[in-house]
């Protein structure tokens, strides 16, 4: 399981799965447990926006941390995800 950045971010891991790269990018984000909650499903855009598919257990607050954190960091998390898949953003914008 690949993790965009080694921290957490607002308590959450960063991550995604071998059998997620069939996908457009997307983020999960889940606790250090990884079974004590639902993990959230945010696909990235383009331009670092994200669109939540689920949230999971994450909450409103810890959410907002997330989702700035992708905006600020988007590119190089979509050059890790590249080397696993050859699918881009969520609908190119």
């Amino acid at each position: 399981m690949p993790k965009y950045v080694p921290d957490m971010v607002a308590g959450y891991y960063l991550y995604f799965t071998a059998k997620c790269v069939i996908e457009a990018m997307h983020v999960h984000a889940g606790d250090a447990n990884m079974t004590k909650c639902t993990s959230a499903k945010l696909y990235v855009y383009e331009n670092g926006d994200t669109k939540v598919q689920r949230s999971g257990c994450v909450n409103e607050r810890d959410m907002a941390k997330i989702r700035e954190y992708i905006k600020n960091n988007h590119r190089q998390m979509y050059n890790k995800w590249k080397k696993y898949s050859d699918n881009g953003y969520y609908r190119k914008q």
